[in-house]
């Protein structure tokens, strides 16, 4: 398959995506830097995401611990936001750059942004892998999709390749920051592929700014994703974790040597750098499962029904009172989002708190006719 005018294929040298995220902190001048930077590090595209807090966590969720300190997310978010204006500034200078312009929605507001931009293809976050409302609206826009699995089970990706179809990436992702390397179980790029019958990658959250990368190159990746930053000593959200441009530039050409290399002697180069012990560790098995460090994040940083207005014994729920949000793991979860059709016009039996995920304790009776 294509993503823009890169064939993206198993074994093929793969494309790789600088991760700016929100590292721009709402700034075009420090966005264009990031740009430029990724372009002489060897990126192939560059990733943004456009993040309205309303569309990602309930304004209650509070402070979250994030790799840079505890931080209020909700507030954090709202200062991000920018107009699509913003969007379409960084997507052209991104091309002018002769890279890929890839962006992240959270809701149906920033995707419909997207699809304003004639983007050329749409990465969804492993957060968002069961927001089914927004995998619906990307599906519908006939683009390439690259979608991470982090925090997920095969259960979990079936349904959403039911949804997206095969016009899609899957990037084997381990939803924890920083992920310890050990965690990867690198040998699931293979796995998935085979499973899936579709193109896989890798998004990487690990330190290390070889290891993983280069042996997910070795398992065949067609598409590696890292984040990206001028100085990890920046203030945004994944600065701390995120690699500068110097290590991504050892990424990018540690990568590509791979396939001049050669696999065995790749492996032999890594196991010296590394230790045979951490590559076969690193590698894994290739059994889908949740990773150590993101089992406890299962149903507390992907998508559940809550509530978005206080909502008494007896109101009906509609899309104005109830919505899919992630937790942050402060809130209490809710139902899975397959069930949020399905609740709609269905009476609370009890009182329920403005952001509480809504159980089924709290419904009761037929929907109104």
């Amino acid at each position: 398959m294509y993503i823009g005018s890169k064939e993206v294929k198993t074994g093929a040298v793969p494309l790789i995506i600088a991760e700016a995220g929100t590292a721009h902190g709402g700034n075009l001048g420090r966005a264009y830097e990031l740009i430029s930077r990724a372009k002489d590090a060897g990126a192939d595209c560059v990733k943004f995401q456009a993040v309205y807090a309303d569309e990602i966590i309930h304004r209650s969720t509070g402070m979250v611990e994030l790799p840079g300190g505890s931080i209020d997310l909700y507030k954090s978010f709202k200062a991000l936001e920018r107009d699509e204006e913003f969007f379409r500034s960084i997507k052209a200078y991104t091309e002018e750059k002769e890279l890929l312009f890839l962006c992240t929605p959270f809701g149906i507001k920033s995707a419909r942004i997207l699809k304003n931009l004639n983007v050329k293809a749409v990465k969804i976050a492993s957060p968002e892998l069961n927001h089914f409302p927004l995998l619906r609206e990307v599906a519908s826009y006939h683009v390439p999709v690259i979608l991470s699995t982090g925090v997920s089970k095969v259960c979990d990706i079936e349904k959403a390749l039911g949804i997206m179809g095969k016009d899609t990436v899957l990037l084997h992702c381990v939803t924890s920051y920083p992920a310890p390397e050990e965690d990867y179980n690198l040998k699931l790029i293979e796995s998935l592929n085979r499973i899936f019958g579709i193109v896989t990658g890798v998004s990487d959250h690990s330190l290390d700014p070889v290891l993983v990368p280069v042996l997910s190159a070795v398992q065949g990746a067609a598409v590696i994703e890292k984040h990206f930053t001028i100085s990890r000593s920046n203030n945004g959200l994944d600065d701390s974790i995120a690699l500068e441009p110097d290590d991504f530039k050892k990424l990018t050409t540690e990568v590509k040597a791979v396939y001049s290399r050669g696999t065995e002697e790749t492996l032999s180069y890594l196991e010296k750098l590394y230790g045979e012990t951490k590559v076969i560790e690193v590698l894994g098995d290739g059994v889908k499962r949740l990773s150590p460090s993101e089992e406890n994040n299962y149903t507390t940083t992907n998508r559940s029904i809550h509530a978005v207005k206080p909502i008494k014994a007896g109101d009906l729920l509609s899309a104005e009172n109830i919505a899919l949000l992630r937790t942050e793991k402060n809130l209490k979860p809710g139902m899975h989002p397959e069930m949020f059709g399905i609740i709609i016009g269905r009476r609370a039996v009890r009182d329920i708190a403005d952001g509480d995920g809504i159980v089924p304790d709290d419904l009761l009776g037929e929907k109104e006719s």
